[in-house]
């Protein structure tokens, strides 16, 4: 047995490779009845189901999406699930026989209302959210603009605008800045630029002084 280490050779971490208005989907993903915008990455094993995902968004890998809007560039970490299975608690038996029931000779169709019901309580996710590794995003919750959830949590209520979720349940710990500040950057809007902007632009987001000096009017 050879033992090798480092094969190829790796000099640098590249996550994805280089991207265009062209989505990149890894070849093991699965996508059904979907969306997804430009410079946008899919990593292996990700799954998209009935869903949509925004302009410039990614998933590292081992995520599965279903029911569920994402907006623009989000940062979705490895193994993230969101708005996942769900069971009919307030049936005698909740066990998915009850509702795929052509796979167990049941019936000869399966519960349409009951996948309805999970159809509308889907989840909402904003722009440029961070969600971390293993973190589970439940059923009918909406993901503010800018948060940022941490690495294996549960969220199963909604989380505002540039605000950290954490633990299991999450809890809101803090937010990133201030609520003036945070509100500059809701009024910019700056994932709506177009791309001739953003290149223009793209140092700006590099800081934010320099950005809210710049793009957000002072009001009378």
């Amino acid at each position: 047995m050879q033992y090798i280490d480092n094969y190829p050779p790796v000099t640098e971490y590249v996550p994805h490779p280089v991207l265009s208005e062209e989505p990149y989907i890894h070849p093991t993903c699965k996508i059904k009845d979907s969306t997804i915008g430009g410079w946008t990455a899919l990593g292996q094993n990700s799954s998209l189901v009935e869903s949509s995902f925004g302009d410039y968004s990614y998933t590292d890998g081992n995520v599965q999406i279903i029911y569920a809007e994402v907006g623009k560039y989000c940062s979705i970490a490895n193994s993230v699930r969101i708005n996942p299975g769900n069971h009919p608690q307030w049936r005698v038996t909740q066990h998915h026989m009850t509702y795929r029931r052509k796979n167990y000779a049941l019936g000869t169709e399966d519960d349409v209302d009951f996948f309805q019901w999970r159809r509308n309580d889907k989840c909402t996710i904003g722009h440029d959210v961070w969600i971390g590794h293993s973190a589970i995003i439940m059923a009918g919750v909406s993901i503010g603009t800018g948060a940022i959830i941490g690495s294996g949590a549960v969220v199963t209520k909604d989380v505002g605008p540039y605000e950290i979720a954490v633990g299991v349940p999450a809890k809101v710990i803090k937010k990133r800045f201030d609520d003036a500040t945070i509100a500059k950057l809701l009024d910019s809007e700056w994932w709506n630029w177009d791309r001739e902007t953003l290149e223009k632009n793209f140092d700006d987001l590099l800081d934010l002084n320099t950005f809210l000096n710049k793009h957000i009017p002072i009001k009378a």
